[in-house]
């Protein structure tokens, strides 16, 4: 009898150990917790002309070690850009001038996040600072229309080829040339 209370305690503790290692693991996957480490948050801003697909709760890194996240996105009605602003690990000193905030993307087409660069300035970021040196979202599908026009050329090269090889006569078998 006495074993059996023994059992059942030790299998009880198992389960619930059970359960908090997955309550664990839905609260890191699901980017709920803030990602900092230790101490106060410092709150900055920052704009880009192109934020791709940037979303709320994307990692913020330096050196691809996570220092804070991404914690709302609003559009200035100014200037036409979007302004980004960012929570910061206070325990990891960031230089106030020429700090670079970049949008990145893990893989080839993975998740995108803000990779910062750090400056020179021996002053430190601090809340209600701006990042004003940005580079904007990388966005493959322009690549590809910029590849794809050069590639064929424009239309007036069209119009060229085509005046040309009308005043020649077709050749079976000539189509390279």
């Amino acid at each position: 009898m006495k074993n059996s209370k023994w059992l059942d305690f030790i299998v009880g503790l198992f389960v619930l150990s059970g359960i908090a290692a997955f309550g664990w693991l839905a609260m890191s996957a699901s980017n709920a917790t803030s990602g900092l480490r230790g101490g106060k948050a410092i709150n900055v801003t920052t704009s880009f002309t192109n934020i791709g697909s940037l979303k709320v709760k994307a990692p913020v890194m330096i050196a691809g070690v996570r220092v804070g996240q991404v914690n709302g996105i609003t559009l200035d009605h100014d200037n036409y850009k979007a302004v980004v602003s960012l929570s910061l690990d206070s325990s990891v000193p960031i230089p106030r001038d020429g700090t670079m905030a970049m949008i990145n993307t893990s893989g080839l087409v993975g998740e995108q996040y803000i990779a910062l660069e750090p400056g020179f300035s021996d002053e430190m970021l601090t809340n209600g600072d701006v990042i004003r040196r940005t580079q904007d979202a990388f966005v493959m599908e322009r690549l590809i229309g910029q590849l794809m026009a050069s590639i064929g050329g424009s239309k007036d090269d069209d119009e060229k080829k085509e005046s040309d090889s009308s005043d020649k006569p077709f050749k079976p078998g000539s189509l390279l040339d």
